[in-house]
């Protein structure tokens, strides 16, 4: 994989000192103007193939996928210049702002015979495959809580008036776009799609800092919790008429079953949050590879179905993006 990044945020920190055990034959990072300086440095660092500071370089480069870890706002436009150059796209979460929007990146993939994913590491980590796995265990699923609550470091510049791009509503941001993104994902892989959901978010500024999804799936009922502007517990509780299963989504380093009758089963993995990118873009890597273009179909079909719940839940709140109107 020849990889292009898009970014020099928190989230290519994450993953830029692990490209060595991903090994790709190159890898250039994308910066504006005013990174210039930690993009030289993270290419050093890092042992990158080099840094290019306009979009339409790093296209003409011998890349074969792009990685936009941009702002949400930005993520639709970037991805359809890179799959009309014929780029592999992996979007990092949320893929984009509207699923209409997803759609047509889709489409555009599918007639190229493109693979275009969203990265959400949750998806591929060992301890959400033995969670899922286990899943039968409690018997009908009746009750599902999933928290992913957090004070964001950056929520007191909020309070002060400083808006960074996660709690801004122009570049379409909020609790739903981030952490609830997680829960929503995590939920849509074990039970499938609901019947409909409903939002009730504390909205400060135009845009929820934390908040309760509510989704019915006719013969059970599922929460997803979610907040930047406090913090939780982190096991989520998934209920059924023959147990219940304990997680910690933001962890997946195992669970707790606890059957109807009391007994306790404890399965726990090593804990190497660390490299939770790398195991994602392995996989990413195998699936360009082989060109992989049903397993891609596959992961887009949730994503479809996630980034369709988020519309829908924050325009019941009110939280309207630039673009929605469209």
């Amino acid at each position: 994989m020849k990889l292009g990044i898009l970014g020099t945020g928190t989230i290519v920190q994450e993953l830029l000192p692990d490209l060595k055990e991903l090994g790709p034959e190159e890898n250039w990072l994308l910066a504006t103007p005013r990174s210039k300086e930690r993009a030289k440095e993270q290419v050093r660092t890092y042992q990158l193939t080099g840094a290019v500071y306009d979009y339409e370089d790093l296209l003409g480069l011998n890349v074969d996928t792009v990685y936009v870890a941009l702002p949400n706002f930005l993520h639709y436009e970037y991805a359809k210049r890179a799959l009309l150059a014929g780029k592999h796209v992996i979007l990092e979460k949320p893929a984009v702002p509207r699923r209409a929007e997803l759609e047509e990146l889709w489409t555009l993939a599918r007639e190229r015979e493109l693979i275009l994913v969203e990265a959400v590491p949750m998806r591929h980590r060992e301890g959400y495959r033995l969670l899922k796995e286990a899943m039968p265990k409690i018997g009908r699923p009746r009750l599902a809580t999933c928290y992913y609550c957090q004070r964001s470091r950056r929520y007191d510049a909020f309070l002060r008036g400083e808006i960074h791009p996660v709690f801004d509503p122009q570049k379409a941001g909020g609790v739903l776009m981030d952490l609830n993104l997680y829960n929503i994902h995590a939920l849509v892989g074990l039970f499938g799609a609901p019947r409909r959901v409903d939002y009730h978010a504390n909205i400060e500024r135009g845009i929820d800092l934390s908040g309760v999804l509510a989704l019915d799936y006719g013969d059970f009922q599922a929460s997803a919790l979610a907040a930047k502007d406090c913090s939780s517990p982190g096991e989520s509780v998934f209920m059924g008429d023959e147990g219940m299963l304990l997680a910690d989504l933001r962890r997946l380093n195992g669970y707790t079953l606890i059957t109807r009758t009391g007994e306790r089963q404890e399965v726990q993995l090593a804990e190497d949050h660390a490299h939770r990118l790398l195991e994602e873009f392995l996989v990413f890597k195998d699936m360009i590879k082989k060109k992989d273009l049903a397993t891609a179909d596959r992961l887009m079909e949730a994503s479809l179905t996630v980034s369709g719940i988020i519309e829908t839940a924050r325009r019941q709140a009110g939280i309207v993006f630039p673009g929605d109107l469209k």
